[in-house]
């Protein structure tokens, strides 16, 4: 089988289980051809599973003949760490204001769920990757 011809890749972030064709999907996948209510469709089915809500990266793969495929990554260590803590938001002033606190625990488990799209080695690398996003945020890391 001829391998097809990829015209675009496009990097999304879209709520698992509730994404729409409305903005910013639509004008995304509409200049290249794709349907953006199937995309969606696709989409919910395979993140139904998932917190609903839960901001989900997508990698979207566009072909010549304006068929997709798409990758889930891990959501994003900011809003892991703001779901740990129960943040609304970071710290407007991280080196000043410290407005909560993460603990080793849950540095952690949230290290090993960024594992499979971090670049570390082992967990512990992880954690000093997702130490230095919470600190960014105005998060105090346990020690």
């Amino acid at each position: 089988m001829a391998k097809k011809k990829v015209t675009a890749v496009i990097k999304l972030q879209c709520p698992a289980g509730k994404a729409t064709p409305a903005p910013p999907i639509g004008p995304a996948l509409g200049p290249h051809g794709v349907s953006a209510p199937q995309f969606v469709q696709q989409f919910n089915d395979r993140t139904k599973s998932m917190e609903a809500g839960l901001v989900i990266p997508v990698v979207i793969t566009v072909f010549q003949d304006k068929s997709f495929t798409f990758i889930l990554k891990t959501p994003p260590a900011a809003v892991l760490i703001k779901k740990a803590v129960g943040l609304e938001k970071g710290s407007g002033n991280p080196l000043k204001d410290k407005v909560a606190k993460l603990t080793q625990a849950q540095l952690e488990e949230i290290a090993k769920t960024k594992m499979p799209d971090i670049n570390a080695n082992d967990v512990e690398a992880a954690k000093k990757i997702v130490a230095g996003t919470a600190r960014s945020m105005g998060v105090e890391v346990e020690r």
